[in-house]
């Protein structure tokens, strides 16, 4: 088991943006691996549960902008549903390298988007689109291109279960919370969230790990036993450390 520390406080920091240094360490790192050290950190609950990408093997990097549903009720969507609403102006309004992230409260009966939105936030440079609701037109929009991580297809439009109600809040997205300009970053084991303050410190740690990793993995593949390498005790702690630093 990993050690869990106590909770750090990290969101009244001051919060750096996603350099194209940083991104590209991020883009090198296992969303597992990210887990592991932000759980080091004393943060759990920082998995969007319950969403997998439309399309395997799909991985992306990026800044969240959040979107918000609430459940669907006929007056409500009747003021706010129409025009350019608020799926709409999130969409029109994504940056580059911004990840569209979508409150849908785990409500699978119904899509959250379509094909024709995934072509806009495409168009838009976004990263991904993470919801954990339902997409439609899904065959249409993994064909987009653009990285989608959703709880599942659904044939129905969004105003069978939802409102679009609000952008660039915090947002309950799979279980966590997502305040816009998080970091997110997602691969085949899921989707996490991290707070930007302590990214660079998340991810040197995360590659640092991986290296270790590696090195276990090629000495357990040669026939060594798990016992005392894994996790390594001071003997083969100190072989590592001089094979390293040679």
């Amino acid at each position: 088991p990993v050690p869990v520390a106590s909770p750090v406080l990290v969101t009244d920091a001051a919060a750096p943006r996603l350099s194209p240094a940083l991104r590209g360490k991020l883009e090198r790192v296992p969303v597992a691996a990210l887990s592991g050290q932000l759980r080091k950190r004393g943060l759990n609950d920082v998995t969007i549960d319950g969403v997998h990408a439309l399309t395997p093997g799909s991985r992306f990097v990026g800044t969240a902008r959040t979107l918000r549903f609430v459940p669907h009720r006929e007056d409500l969507f009747a003021s706010h549903g129409g025009g350019q609403n608020a799926q709409k102006r999130a969409f029109d309004a994504v940056e580059e390298g911004e990840v569209i992230v979508i409150e849908a409260r785990g409500e699978t009966g119904s899509g959250t988007l379509g094909d024709i939105l995934a072509i806009r936030a495409h168009a838009r440079g976004a990263a991904a689109i993470v919801t954990d609701g339902g997409v439609r037109d899904a065959e249409a929009v993994a064909s987009v291109g653009i990285p989608v991580f959703t709880a599942g297809p659904h044939p129905a439009v969004l105003g069978r279960r939802h409102v679009p109600w609000e952008t660039d809040v915090a947002v309950g997205c799979g279980g966590t919370t997502v305040e816009p300009g998080d970091i997110l970053v997602g691969d085949g084991d899921g989707v996490i969230v991290i707070p930007p303050a302590i990214a660079e410190e998340v991810v040197d740690a995360a590659l640092a790990q991986e290296d270790e990793d590696a090195w276990i993995a090629a000495r357990v593949a040669s026939g060594h036993p798990i016992e005392g390498l894994f996790p390594m005790n001071a003997e083969w702690r100190a072989r590592y450390e001089n094979e390293r630093d040679a």
